[in-house]
């Protein structure tokens, strides 16, 4: 265990909504804050960088009008506005996992650096963070690292799956809460509910995408809530902070 204590509560956060190319699909960008029962908060993933709310030209310095284009990214969207409303600031996060080093994923990862941050060996190899496409603006921070190769209870009722394929360092969760409801934070590793169908075209290895959903599913009781990454579908009708699960 990383942690002592027991997860208590789990909130979705909404950072904001994307169109993926031209109107194939608008997405919602997740994050997840948890509490201990020990009141440690551990923040799962950071939305996109903040500069893009103040710099609108910022997305197309980074090449992302290839993939898309952001439609809704308000203050409360970034990754301290959405803690603000739990009345929380960035300084109140606790430890930080990191699913992967994509932009919507890694881009308020520097607000965070006071806090521990684990993610995989595999991705924190990179030498700067994935970002986008072929863009690497973005530095690692200077933070402490806790890097993991294997499953790794973070904490009774959080467990870590390493789940590579969309990356290869891609890392996913499994969440028990108290009344016991189970959660799967798969990120990108299941992006979407028609990625396994699709033979996960969107990943880096997509035979090793495959392997790791199937295993991830495994893990998983019967009755799991499946998260996934941005699923259209899913996203408008899952609770948002400040509702807790």
């Amino acid at each position: 265990m990383i942690l002592e204590g027991r997860l208590a509560r789990l909130f979705v956060l909404d950072l904001g909504t994307f169109e993926v190319r031209g109107g194939e699909r608008v997405i919602g960008i997740p994050g997840f804050l948890m509490e201990t029962d020990q009141g440690k908060r551990i923040l799962f993933d950071t939305g996109f960088p903040p500069d893009y709310l103040t710099d609108p030209d910022r997305p197309s310095r980074d090449g992302l009008p290839q993939f898309g284009r952001l439609l809704d990214f308000r203050a409360e969207q970034t990754a301290a506005g959405a803690l603000a409303l739990l009345g929380l600031a960035p300084s109140d996060v606790d430890l930080v996992i990191l699913s992967h080093s994509h932009i919507d994923h890694v881009g308020s990862l520097p607000l965070f650096a006071h806090a521990p941050i684990v993610m995989t060996t595999r991705e924190r190899a990179e030498p700067k963070p994935l970002y986008f496409g072929q863009a690497r603006p973005m530095d690692w921070p200077d933070a402490a690292y806790r890097l993991i190769d294997t499953d790794t209870p973070l904490c009774e009722g959080l467990t870590l799956i390493p789940t590579p394929g969309h990356t290869a360092g891609h890392l996913s969760a499994l969440v028990s809460l108290p009344d016991g409801r189970s959660v799967i934070l798969a990120a990108d590793a299941i992006n979407r509910a028609s990625e396994p169908a699709e033979g996960f075209a969107d990943a880096d290895d997509p035979a090793a995408a495959q392997r790791s959903a199937s295993y991830l599913l495994s893990l998983a009781p019967p009755e799991a809530l499946l998260i996934y990454g941005h699923e259209p579908a899913q996203w408008p009708l899952l609770p948002k902070a400040p509702q807790s699960w």
